[in-house]
């Protein structure tokens, strides 16, 4: 009796739920999403963005990685920090080691004595990871190791995003949205989830970096440079990634018609009979 009492009383919470996600789903498709800010002026149609490692066949354009990572030093790492790449990881973009060994000893890394077991500071080593970059400004900057991964649009956003801030906010939307107004020490950028973002335009203006190769240091040409270096921290193993599935593709395909040459052969006499 308790085990029937059980079952009816899972039943008719079950059905009570199914009841009301089905009045619910009813409801949306009448009224639709409700109408905030984001979905009325957020864009999400994100800037066109080429890069030579899009693709199942993409590679990364080293040339463009180390300008990319120019960039990320002179401009980006005074707030953002990288913890997830190891200063070694440089030499995959063409730095010799002597190279990397000076871009670690830049750093300050706070790490244990290995003869008194102390905390200290001392210059960063190839083995080394970028260290944490305390901000002290108004809120907490992403790591910027993973954003192509953490954010939809990988790439292309953070390109849209560093060069689509804009001076004015729409009449439209103030209009509507009144209380959507870029309030102080915010900036309007129709790319950021809520409109307004803390960050200050960290592009404003050319020539920010001077690049080691002689490229024009332009706001565009840098926001593409370091959205291409990001899509290589957040993916360093993406050519091999690509090259591997493209053998897997290719063994498969050879797998496939030897089968089928196989089941042929095999079959063929019987099907005779």
């Amino acid at each position: 009796m308790i085990r029937i009492i059980s079952i009816l009383t899972g039943l008719f919470f079950t059905a009570a739920l199914l009841w009301s996600l089905t009045l619910d789903t009813i409801q949306l498709s009448k009224d639709g999403l409700p109408h905030t800010v984001e979905k009325a002026y957020v864009n999400h149609h994100l800037k066109d963005l080429k890069l030579k490692s899009d693709g199942i066949f993409g590679k990364f354009d080293k040339a463009q990685l180390k300008r990319g990572f120019e960039v990320y030093q002179g401009v980006c790492a005074s707030c953002h920090s990288m913890g997830q790449v190891s200063y070694r990881s440089l030499a995959a973009l063409g730095y010799s080691e002597t190279e990397v060994k000076a871009i670690a000893a830049k750093a300050t890394v706070s790490a244990k004595d290995p003869l008194t077991g102390e905390i200290k500071d001392r210059p960063g080593q190839p083995s080394d990871k970028f260290p944490k970059v305390i901000y002290a400004g108004v809120g907490n900057p992403p790591d910027l190791s993973l954003i192509t991964k953490a954010r939809h649009g990988g790439a292309a956003y953070v390109y849209s995003l560093l060069t689509g801030y804009e001076a004015q906010q729409p009449a439209a939307l103030l209009k509507e949205f009144p209380d959507a107004k870029t309030g102080e020490n915010m900036h309007y950028n129709p790319y950021f989830a809520n409109l307004n973002i803390a960050m200050a335009p960290p592009l404003a203006s050319d020539d920010l970096v001077t690049y080691t190769d002689g490229t024009k240091a332009t706001k565009d040409q840098m926001a593409q440079d370091v959205a291409a270096f990001l899509v290589w921290t957040a993916e360093p193993e993406l050519e091999q990634r690509h090259q591997t599935g493209l053998w897997w593709v290719l063994f498969m395909l050879f797998a496939t018609v030897l089968g089928y040459m196989s089941y042929r052969n095999i079959w063929a006499e019987k099907k005779g009979h």
